[in-house]
């Protein structure tokens, strides 16, 4: 939808400051700025909570939420079992929304109740992988020769080794990806930078199997049976539905993006070449990722010991 569009939907359906349909009129318009589909149900799912916590104070309009409206929202989310990270997460999306619709309306006697509420910290608590062994077990269930089977385990193996989030898995184009050496090309990482990833052998092999059912003329590296381009939702539906079928608990998309981190820090990889890889901006982001063990530590220790390397 055009900016054009978007104002004539404003003008015809909002009369009043009723939050649910600013909501999607906040919406409408992130999907015009093109974000990423995980932005947008990122935006979806956090506005969503704040929906159903203004429903039990019985707020329906913009206008009647003050800070203290907000800063009980926060409570509830800590008290409903929402961590710090999905707290914050939650604040910046309600910010996000309370100033661009400031910005669209400028109302002269309105003051905007997020500027007088402090952004919740961010605890370090790391953030939990896939576990490769639950991994293993969705791989198992993936049928060799079939069209499913082998471009799930393509998937399953190539989420893993590339670390890319899940919205930049689902945009890789064909001519984005060098299938002799597995370089893959990430035109639009956040923040619109772009960067390299890469799959190792078995994964490349995986990838090629897969190739071999397509019959469409789609760009897009992985699709439906139907040719169609694999969207995040359907994404998140394939690892649903392998998670099932290998009787598991269904890991968070992000959690293989989390799995490569720890994986790759165990395996040698050095904290600035995994930052590229990851496409983090500082290190202090990927510290969450790494949830280090008690075993990872000592191996860390016993590689590293300024005594036992002495030579004494």
């Amino acid at each position: 939808m055009s900016q054009q569009n978007l104002n004539q939907w404003l003008s015809l359906n909002i009369q009043d400051d009723f939050f649910e349909i600013w909501q999607e009129a906040f919406l409408i318009d992130r999907k015009a700025q093109n974000v990423a589909a995980g932005t947008l149900y990122f935006y979806q799912k956090k506005l969503k909570l704040f929906t159903t916590f203004c429903e039990t104070q019985a707020i329906t309009k913009i206008s009647q939420i003050t800070p203290e409206t907000i800063r009980r929202y926060l409570l509830w989310l800590e008290e409903t079992g929402h961590n710090s990270g999905g707290v914050n997460g939650c604040y910046r999306v309600l910010k996000t929304f309370l100033l661009w619709w400031e910005n669209e309306n400028e109302p002269a006697e309105w003051k905007n109740p997020i500027r007088k509420v402090k952004a919740p910290k961010v605890g370090i608590e790391p953030l939990e992988p896939v576990e490769l062994e639950d991994i293993a077990k969705m791989i198992d269930t993936c049928h060799k020769g079939e069209f499913y089977g082998d471009r799930d385990k393509a998937i399953l193996l190539a989420l893993l080794d590339t670390g890319a989030r899940a919205s930049e898995f689902c945009n890789i184009n064909l001519d984005d990806i060098n299938q002799i050496t597995g370089e893959i090309l990430i035109r639009q990482g956040k923040g619109h930078k772009p960067r390299f990833v890469y799959l190792g052998q078995k994964a490349r092999k995986a990838v090629r199997i897969y190739l071999r059912h397509r019959q469409d003329n789609n760009p897009a590296l992985w699709t439906t049976h139907e040719g169609e381009r694999l969207t995040y939702w359907g994404l998140n539906e394939v690892i649903s539905r392998r998670a099932n079928m290998a009787n598991i608990k269904k890991p968070e998309l992000h959690a293989f993006r989390r799995a490569f981190a720890l994986n790759c820090l165990r395996n040698g990889v050095d904290i600035y070449s995994l930052q590229a890889l990851m496409g983090h901006a500082d290190l202090q982001v990927l510290r969450r990722y790494l949830k280090q063990t008690n075993d990872d530590l000592q191996l860390a220790h016993r590689k590293g010991s300024p005594v036992d390397n002495a030579g004494w």
